[in-house]
């Protein structure tokens, strides 16, 4: 989507309108770029307040009901997805949140989310194709802050197509860009007070590309994050990769915002938003709910489809 090129406002209001997917929208969180592309948030907590002693909201173990339920509406999916990480801020911090080793929790993640029985509900999902599997394509570090620390849309879109146009990561049809804030930058359509993260797309060098923003929960630990520290010791990296998981799962299975979702609007992340099913308390006093590779983590459950029900589970 070209961030650049203002409309009208009455051509603003068209383009909005032809855009947006058959869908009541009143309860989809998101709002529209400058040329009617739809960005879809990870709503805030909306479970209380982020607390050293109060264990992650378990969640109903109900079967979705009809309004809830996914169905395909016919668009594409993203059958076995590769994840890009930018770096942008400051992440070289030797203490706090925003250091190498927190980005090392967010790599970890990555590599060993694809394959793993959470990603492989995604799986479920009649006739889409899905594998359930996930590469991690690598990683690009942004020197300095070219676009400022409050990132608007247009230029969280042009950092994404910085990294791809200047050769600092592959130009891939099936790649999910992230850009990765460090807790000095906001994003200024509302980090921390609309929402934790999106998943947008657009096009970028010619063609149709997905990205994702999430910001360093240690920013807003209370609306992003659903407990103050973390399984991995960093609570604010600790609770993006939560919204990370969720935005990916999302990206996956509606990239474009017209293949699953549910007649609320939601997609499948959404029905099961800051709910966590059973975790355990760890000797540091973080709760978690699932080990990928070497590492726990707390991440929010997914729909998963169980013959002709779904459920919000963790595999």
């Amino acid at each position: 989507m070209n961030l650049c090129a203002r409309l009208p406002l009455a051509a603003l209001l068209l383009a909005v309108t032809s855009a947006a997917p058959a869908f009541a929208q009143e309860a989809r969180s998101s709002h529209f770029a400058e040329n009617g592309s739809e960005i879809i948030h990870h709503r805030l907590n909306d479970q209380g307040h982020a607390s050293y002693l109060a264990a992650p909201t378990v969640g109903s173990t109900s079967a979705l009901s009809s309004r809830s339920k996914l169905t395909n509406h016919g668009g594409q999916v993203i059958t076995t997805p590769t994840a890009y990480v930018i770096w942008y801020g400051n992440w070289a911090n030797a203490s706090g949140s925003d250091t190498a080793s927190g980005q090392q929790i967010v790599t970890d993640f990555f590599h060993a989310i694809g394959g793993s029985p959470y990603f492989k509900m995604n799986a479920t999902y009649t006739g889409s194709g899905i594998t359930g599997n996930v590469t991690y394509g690598g990683s690009y570090t942004v020197t300095g802050y070219p676009q400022g620390a409050s990132l608007s849309d247009a230029a969280i879109q042009t950092v994404v197509s910085n990294a791809i146009t200047g050769g600092h990561l592959p130009n891939d049809a099936t790649g999910i860009y992230f850009v990765l804030t460090s807790s000095d930058v906001t994003a200024s359509s509302g980090f921390c007070t609309q929402y934790c993260g999106w998943h947008s797309w657009g096009t970028i060098n010619g063609s149709n590309h997905r990205f994702s923003f999430v910001g360093n929960a240690a920013r807003c630990l209370t609306s992003c994050a659903a407990q103050s520290v973390g399984p991995n010791g960093n609570a604010g990296v600790d609770g993006m990769v939560s919204v990370i998981a969720h935005e990916l799962e999302e990206a996956t299975t509606d990239p474009d915002g017209v293949t699953w979702y549910a007649r609320t609007g939601y997609e499948n992340g959404d029905d099961c938003a800051w709910t966590f099913g059973t975790s355990t308390l760890g000797s540091n006093g973080a709760y978690s709910n699932v080990t990928l590779g070497s590492r726990n983590y707390l991440i929010q459950r997914n729909v998963k489809f169980v013959g002709s029900n779904q459920y919000c589970q963790m595999q």
